[in-house]
């Protein structure tokens, strides 16, 4: 798990309010990260069963329970299944 990571599941989650479901263009605007690295995360993340589609055809992503666990604590990250190829 990296940082870019933490930020996208945190941005998801939208602490306090209801799940968003954004668009990695959408997310790159509201996160420090660019648009590359958002979408090589989001890729990782849902391959870790993260994030879910929540439209494929549109590239709309939420988050998903296992990301809602993972956020919590519920989730060491070393049970993950995606490897993280880069701490950024």
């Amino acid at each position: 798990m990296t940082r870019a990571d933490d930020a996208i599941l945190e941005f998801l989650l939208n602490d306090g309010n209801d799940d968003l479901v954004a668009t990695p263009a959408v997310i790159e605007m509201n996160i420090t990260f660019g648009i590359s690295t958002v979408r090589g995360r989001l890729r990782k993340l849902h391959g870790a069963g993260l994030v879910e589609y929540y439209d494929q055809s549109r590239g709309a992503y939420q988050i998903s329970k296992k990301g809602r666990a993972y956020l919590e604590g519920d989730l060491d990250a070393s049970e993950l299944e995606a490897d993280s190829d880069d701490d950024q």
